[in-house]
């Protein structure tokens, strides 16, 4: 009952009027800011953090808070309509969002990636007011050889996003991880893989670049090269009608969307993992356990579910170690940490007990940003689907600039346009050759993460690297790791002796 009083005390402050407003300011700035290839949750709520200094601090997080789970519904409509996704957060839902754009369905996997951000935020929020302190402490027991074994999980569930070729998928993930290390190095400081000695490279090689280039122009490049220009995209009017049909086609989704919702939210509650990974991890396994897997990347609706139910989930798993421990659990929550000291407000278990109208004022806020995002989502589909009525040979251009905008804006380089370039010819080259581009991509987000803890771990245990398998918890996460490796290749040999002895039977 205790818990209850809080909430309605929560929900009192937020439906004021002034920090209603906020909310819905930064759902709408959060939403746009998400769907420029770019920009995202991050440069969003870094950008309008000093907006905040002039308004109370808890219509301040309110709005920020807003601004991050807007980005988070907002990342879907480039991945879908234009096939770039806007940030790392949204690079699983390209696979199936442009392919049932490009089939005329574009309004069904919009509403189909709003109604899973809105599944995977409810959840995780009624997670976030249940348990708290207990999920907290269980993550401070992630170390160093935790959060690697998660990253090797990571990599197991892409094994399977690369069809039956598995040589020339993990070819990708190695090629993958190795552009990942180029730069400086985070513990020696030495530059690695610096080719040509090139300047731009000492930063190394940002993920939005090379997803850019990979999909925004090799796609176009190949779409341009198989359809001579003449591209007819099926697109209909958004209609009530329309709206039933998709969520009728959802329906066989709430399997995935709730088992997204509750593994997002626990990467998401794991510092320093976020909701990229989770993304990544939900989409893998939805596709691995699914009845029809060869469905996916090709317009499968699941698989623009799994990652936007995980990814909105995780962005609310990422506040909690952050609230009550003072860890970030994502960059952009780094940022908001940063918000909160600037208000005067120190994180921790103390923060509940002495600010306890702050806080419950912000999980109140929470609930109502679900709702009012999707609202919003919803109700500027047609704009969206809009764009596809665009004649190709007009928006081919505005895709070819709207990628060296992305691609520049984040670090103000122009070594960036020209790599995305580079990346733009590999991805046409790599695609011809039929090899998966997924795990490339997947690999160079993740590639950091697994480097840093796996170093991380080798230094706390001074060179020994066996703790990684005999600790429970990264013993577990490894066990399954290997399993899920696995599973790819013993699905193939049955799938080849069923082949085989169908074609001895009918001879």
């Amino acid at each position: 009952m205790e818990l209850l009083s809080h909430l309605m005390d929560g929900f009192s402050v937020a439906f004021q009027p002034f920090n209603l407003g906020m909310m819905a300011l930064g759902c709408l700035l959060g939403l746009f800011m998400g769907a420029m290839p770019g920009l995202g949750s991050v440069n969003g709520v870094a950008i309008l953090l000093p907006i905040t200094f002039f308004v109370p601090p808890t219509a301040a997080i309110i709005f920020l808070a807003a601004i991050y789970y807007g980005a988070m519904y907002g990342g879907a409509i480039s991945s879908i309509m234009l096939g770039i996704p806007g940030a790392s957060t949204a690079v699983a839902t390209t696979f199936d969002g442009r392919p049932m754009a490009l089939q005329g369905k574009a309004d069904f996997a919009l509403v189909a990636a709003a109604v899973a951000s809105f599944v995977g935020g409810t959840i995780s929020v009624i997670l976030f007011t249940l348990f708290a302190p207990p999920l907290a402490d269980f993550a401070l027991r992630f170390g160093p050889q935790e959060t690697f074994a998660l990253m090797v999980l990571a990599f197991a569930t892409f094994v399977g996003l690369g069809g039956d070729d598995i040589p020339k998928t993990i070819f990708m993930i190695l090629l993958g991880l190795v552009l990942a290390t180029v730069g400086l190095d985070n513990i020696s400081g030495r530059p690695r893989l610096i080719f040509f000695d090139l300047q731009g490279f000492y930063k190394g090689i940002s993920f939005i670049v090379l997803a850019i280039g990979i999909y925004g122009i090799g796609e176009m490049l190949w779409t341009l090269e198989t359809s001579r220009g003449k591209v007819e995209i099926a697109s209909n009017k958004f209609t009530f009608k329309r709206l039933g049909e998709a969520l009728k086609e959802l329906k066989r989704a709430w399997k995935t969307m709730t088992f997204s919702s509750f593994l997002g939210y626990f990467v998401g509650v794991l510092p320093a993992a976020g909701a990229t990974p989770a993304a990544l991890m939900a989409y893998g396994l939805a596709k691995s356990f699914s009845d029809t897997p060869e469905k996916y990347g090709k317009g499968e609706i699941s698989g623009v579910a799994a990652p936007e139910a995980a990814n909105n989930a995780a962005s609310t798993g990422s506040m909690l170690p952050m609230m009550t421990l003072g860890i970030p659990g994502s960059p952009t929550t780094a940022i908001l940490l940063g918000g909160m000291v600037i208000w005067g407000l120190t994180p921790g278990p103390l923060l509940f007990i002495e600010q306890s109208e702050f806080v419950w004022g912000l999980t109140a806020s929470l609930y109502a940003a679900n709702l009012v995002t999707l609202m919003m989502n919803l109700a500027l589909i047609p704009l969206f689907v809009w764009v596809l009525r665009m004649p190709f040979m007009i928006l081919a251009p505005l895709i070819f600039v709207l990628c060296f905008v992305g691609s520049f804006a984040p670090d103000t380089r122009m070594f960036d346009p020209w790599l995305v370039l580079l990346f733009g010819f590999v991805g046409y080259v790599m695609r011809k050759l039929d090899y998966p581009l997924a795990p490339l991509v997947l690999a160079i987000v993740l590639g950091p993460l697994a480097e840093d803890s796996f170093r991380q771990s080798l230094i706390s245990d001074q060179g020994d690297w066996t703790p990684i398998f005999t600790r429970p918890l990264s013993g577990i996460v490894m066990g399954c790791a290997a399993l899920l490796f696995v599973a790819p290749m013993l699905k193939g040999m049955l799938r080849k002796n069923k082949a085989k002895a169908a074609s001895g039977e009918q001879s």
